[in-house]
Parts: C-alpha cells; structure tokens; sequence
C-alpha cells in the first residue's frame, strides 16, 4: 500500500501505467489505420476530384454551340458592316444624282448639238451618223407607256383610265359563270376540305388556308386550278421532316451561318465595285469634298463644250 503525497493525488502503480501505455498505443494505432470502405479521401491523394472533373467536362455538343455562337455575332457584325457601306452607297449616289446629274444632262445636250452643227456644216454622211449617236445619248422623257404603266395599251387607254379621265362611271368587272366541271370540283373539294371536319386547330388552320385558295380559284372559274387543287389534297398533307439531333441542328445552323456569310461577301463587292463605291473608296473621310472637285471638272467640260458650239454655229 503506498502512501498519497501530500496534497497530491495517489501515484499510479506500474500495472496501471503499463495499462495507460497499452491504451496509448490502441489510440495512435486507430489514427494510423487507412480510412474505411466509402470514406472521403484527404485532399490531394490520388484520385481525389475525378468525379468533378468528370462532371465538369465540356461536352462536344456544347463546344459545338460555342462556336455557332461565336459564328452568330460575327454574322450580326459583318451584316451591320455592309448594310451600312449600303446605305452610304445609296446616300452618295442620290448626292451625286442630285449635284452632278444636271451637269452630265448638260455635257451631253452640248454633245449632240456640237455633232448636229458639225454634220450640217460639213454634210458628210459619218458626221450625220454621230449626230445621230449622239442625240440618242440624250436621257429621253419617259414614253407614255411608263407614266401610265398598265393604263395604256396597244388599244390606247384602258376603260378604267378613260372612265377616271371623262368622269364617267367605271364599269363592274365582267361576271365570272363557272362551268359545270368547275362547280363540281369546287363542291368535291368544299365537303373534303371543310375546316369543320378539323379534329385539332393544326387541321382547322391547314383547312382553312386550303379552303381559301379553292374559294380564290372558283372565283375566277379556273377549273384547272381547281384540278390541280384537288390533286393536292389528295396527296395529303406534306409529312414533317424528322427532328435533327442537338448537334445535326447545330451543324446546320453553321452551314446557314457560312452561306449567309457567303451571300453577304458578294453583296459587299457589288457595293465596293460599283461606281459609286469605287469613288467613296477614293475619299472614304470626305466624300463631300470628292463631289465638289467632280462639280468643278464638270463645269469647265461644260465651258469648253459651249465655247466649241459657239465657234461652230458662228
């Protein structure tokens, strides 16, 4: 029996202290054990993250959209390029029409008078025949039949434009009578076609439009329209392409993107080699300017050619 110290607990025996050992090292075994079946692995061991990275991995079909999209801006900024280089075109050309096409009317009227006086001068059939090339050059006035357009004819003007002309009334459209064919045809296809024999609105708006194009061509008495209609809903209604994939629609939305870029590059070079956009490439900063320095060379062609019709008619 050992003694307490004094103010002290008791001390251990040693059987106790080997026991405090033996559990010590129960403990630092357990720490030292590998982890269990379905425990998390520590941070930075071997194959820690696989199951995310998997997860995180891009699909071919996203990168796929990527790049349509990516394609698709480019698209929207190249349209904005050239439908603006349109409208400068456009706005230069009605500039230039409106400043210039006067002095060119003028350069040409001096041409052919110059020709004219120089061919009754001389007399000489070649003379005559540039006279007469030259006259030609000259912007005519717009004939009849482009005023009018359709309200003239071989026969002269129509009834409409003689009845609007001399106040008087217009006379009604001359009555359609179908032929008995025709009418057989159109009620064939009116109780085929009805929209009230629709069993879902997809059917009543395809009956629909159909019912109004046969309404159309009984209207006229065209019964070989209305053979053709019928033909046509015989065969039924035209059978809907089969859905495309995720990535078949996104391969052909690159294809559409690419010809639409393709279509718009030759839009693009009609515009820059036009005449018009050949001289906005000349002074793409100060078209204004351009047009002035035009207007100059053009009036002292003009000086030159009336000082020439002067000295001939003299």
């Amino acid at each position: 029996m050992t003694q307490d110290a004094p103010g002290g607990s008791a001390a251990p025996n040693d059987d106790e202290q080997d026991d405090h050992r033996v559990d010590e090292q129960n403990v630092q075994g357990s720490e030292d054990e590998p982890a269990t079946e379905g425990a998390p692995a520590p941070e930075g061991a071997p194959g820690a993250g696989s199951g995310q990275d998997a997860a995180d991995a891009e699909r071919p079909e996203d990168r796929l959209e990527k790049a349509v999209r990516a394609a698709e801006q480019a698209l929207i900024e190249f349209e904005i390029a050239v439908e603006t280089f349109r409208v400068e075109v456009e706005n230069f050309s009605r500039l230039h029409h409106q400043k210039l096409g006067p002095m060119y009317s003028r350069l040409d009227e001096l041409d052919a008078q110059i020709a004219e006086a120089r061919a009754a001068r001389t007399g000489d059939p070649e003379d005559l025949r540039k006279a007469q090339e030259a006259r030609a050059m000259v912007m005519p006035m717009p004939g009849v039949e482009e005023l009018f357009h359709s309200w003239i004819d071989s026969d002269g003007l129509s009834p409409e434009a003689a009845a609007m002309l001399t106040d008087r009334a217009v006379q009604p459209p001359k009555r359609v009578r179908p032929t008995d064919e025709a009418r057989k045809l159109y009620r064939e296809l009116a109780r085929k076609a009805h929209p009230d024999l629709a069993q879902d609105d997809k059917e009543r708006e395809r009956r629909e439009e159909f019912i109004t194009r046969v309404n159309v061509a009984y209207g006229r008495g065209d019964e070989s329209m209305l053979r053709e209609l019928t033909r046509e809903w015989e065969a039924g209604p035209v059978p809907e392409e089969p859905r495309l994939g995720e990535a078949e629609e996104l391969y052909a939305r690159l294809d559409w993107l690419a010809r639409r870029k393709e279509l718009l590059t030759v839009v693009a070079q009609d515009l820059e080699e036009s005449a018009i956009g050949a001289m906005l490439r000349m002074a793409p900063d100060d078209p204004d300017r351009l047009l002035e320095e035009i207007a100059e060379q053009l009036l002292a062609q003009v000086a030159e050619r009336e000082a020439e019709l002067a000295a001939l008619v003299q």
